[in-house]
């Protein structure tokens, strides 16, 4: 896919205000640990020891989905600002619950794309969802970079699994690795990107997925 615009980014586009509301919501939340793809919402599977550890050779982190209105009501004209703006005009129509993360020290998210290689089974529980992909990505910062260390958000344009493909460090598209309190960033979901290990302090963020019928 040949883009004009890897990402949409809006500096501290949220007040402090209302990532303080959202941050103290989570953290009001039971949180559980971050599973991978269709894993993230089955929280009834218990893995094996072998499959932790397995997992977190990818992403350590913790997580909870939240389901409210107020949220969805924050982001999404973020989302359709920069689907227009960076000229992507992408067909989409739902929103996936938003994703709130804590990383602690140590924790980190690998090298990972958000667009499955399937689209969603036509038999899944929810309706909204079947037949569909994910189309564009939302990634918030909840608490301001001085609060921690680490925790570097990144991307890589080549478009492929860079743990696999050990190409020259330069290719490696590595921006926006500091954000601001309430900076959102949106980026078409197939964009490869990670979260850097968190060496001090902790890294609080808000993510969405926003899904639509296949591309042709």
């Amino acid at each position: 896919m040949v883009l004009s615009h890897y990402f949409w980014f809006f500096p501290s586009a949220i007040s402090s205000l209302k990532c303080d509301e959202i941050l103290e919501y989570g953290k009001t939340k039971e949180l559980k640990m971050a599973k991978t793809g269709n894993q993230n919402n089955d929280y009834d599977v218990e893995l094996t020891d072998e499959q932790i550890v397995n997992l977190q050779k990818k992403r350590k982190s913790d997580i909870i989905f939240l389901d409210e209105q107020w949220i969805y009501d924050e982001l999404q004209p973020y989302v359709h600002i920069a689907n227009k703006n960076a000229e992507w005009n992408f067909d989409w129509d739902w929103s996936e619950s938003p994703q709130f993360t804590k990383y602690s020290v140590g924790q980190y998210y690998g090298w990972h794309c958000d667009q499955f290689e399937k689209t969603y089974p036509n038999d899944h529980q929810n309706i909204n969802l079947r037949g569909k992909t994910r189309k564009l990505s939302v990634t918030v910062s909840l608490n301001d970079s001085s609060e921690y260390k680490g925790g570097e958000f990144e991307f890589d344009f080549r478009n492929m699994d860079p743990d696999l493909n050990k190409g020259s460090a330069s290719n490696v598209q590595k921006c926006l690795q500091i954000l601001p309190k309430g900076s959102i960033v949106v980026f078409p979901s197939c964009i490869w990107h990670r979260v850097c290990p968190v060496t001090e302090g902790t890294r609080y963020s808000l993510v969405m997925w926003n899904i639509g019928k296949p591309f042709i």
